[in-house]
């Protein structure tokens, strides 16, 4: 084990997230190790607690606590990175759905992790950017995240300078992001904005494991501790009766599960979401709750359709669009639903 160190943020280390810059300097933490330390309070910065996720500047002092000693790795293993089997990088290279030299962006598949971490095991797409690195030195990093089950464009930064210019863009909310659902029920109006803050449930695991999150009344968020004011635009695309719906939904914040708590809230919890959707006496579909029945898929329909952003290198206005998953796929065809006769972004004609 080492000693307690203190390092100081080195002046081109500012500006990236402490997990990041702490596994750079010690490869042989892991994800759940960085985050059960800020837990446990043994890893702070200029004092204080913080989180695996807080951003670190130029200048600050991170106290470390010991650390085992990493096991020398086999002169192969070092030079081709970790094993990743034959199948998952199949899988990783075929979610590319552009790349150029500065950027990689995917279309994530349902079901995979961005991160690891408490209950993510070792298959995430962080962990197989290895497979990523196309010619390049280092990996690719992430600078946003999806939730495991929800679909759909991610990007991921070829280089540290993008990334730091890629991360700023997600914080000042200059990239608009787009996401696709199927939800019970036809919210009325059929265009509108949620504005219920966001609050993190008690009683969940320490890690994080089954987390979810409350709903909390716009005029109740400065009183209710840990409470986040979040807001999302909706629209209607397309209905089945008054069964379910094809919903366009805008995160203008990026709190935890925000889309899938405020459709929730709204009576119209997302197809497939059992952590949110309910009971059929909970929301404003048939009876159905989450699920629509029959052949519809029992996953997650939430895709991240869309997402916009300025080049950071090139400085040109990007959109990426991502392919609906299959079993998004299979039930649009069987609901009647076609991709090509929506509008890409139909809040535009409004702003």
């Amino acid at each position: 084990m080492s000693r307690v160190q203190t390092i100081r943020i080195g002046k081109d280390e500012g500006d990236q997230r402490l997990d990041r810059w702490l596994k750079k300097k010690f490869p042989q933490l892991t994800q759940g190790a960085v985050e059960k330390m800020c837990r446990k309070g043994e890893l702070r910065v200029d004092g204080g607690r913080v989180k695996a996720n807080t951003r670190i500047e130029t200048g600050q002092e991170v106290r470390i606590p010991p650390l085992p000693e990493a096991s020398p790795a086999p002169a192969r293993a070092r030079a081709e990175g970790p094993h990743i089997p034959d199948s998952d990088r199949r899988m990783i290279e075929e979610a590319v759905l552009w790349k150029d030299e500065h950027i990689i962006a995917l279309n994530k598949p349902p079901g995979l992790p961005s991160q690891g971490g408490s209950g993510q095991g070792n298959r995430h797409v962080d962990g197989l950017t290895e497979a990523l690195k196309f010619g390049y030195k280092d990996r690719p990093k992430l600078v946003h995240r999806l939730d495991k089950d929800t679909s759909g464009v991610l990007l991921l930064a070829r280089t540290d300078r993008v990334a730091r210019a890629l991360s700023e863009a997600f914080r000042s909310r200059t990239t608009r992001k787009i996401y696709w659902a199927a939800v019970a029920g036809v919210p009325q109006p059929r265009m509108g904005t949620v504005r219920y803050g966001l609050v993190k449930a008690p009683g969940h695991g320490r890690g994080g494991e089954g987390e979810k999150m409350m709903a909390v009344l716009p005029r109740d968020i400065p009183n209710v501790e840990g409470a986040k004011r979040a807001t999302t635009d909706y629209a209607v695309l397309e209905a089945l009766g008054t069964r379910a719906s094809w919903c366009a939904l805008v995160p203008i914040t990026g709190r935890t599960h925000q889309l899938r708590a405020h459709m929730a809230e709204l009576g119209h919890p997302i197809v497939g979401d059992g952590k949110y959707g309910g009971s059929g006496q909970e929301n404003l579909g048939d009876g159905w709750g989450a699920q629509l029945g029959g052949e519809i898929s029992r996953k997650l329909h939430l895709h991240a359709r869309s997402l916009s952003f300025d080049h950071p290198i090139t400085k040109k206005r990007m959109t990426l669009t991502a392919p609906l998953p299959d079993h998004m796929q299979r039930t649009w065809k069987t609901l009647g639903w076609h991709e090509n006769d929506v509008p890409d972004d139909p809040f535009a004609e409004v702003e």
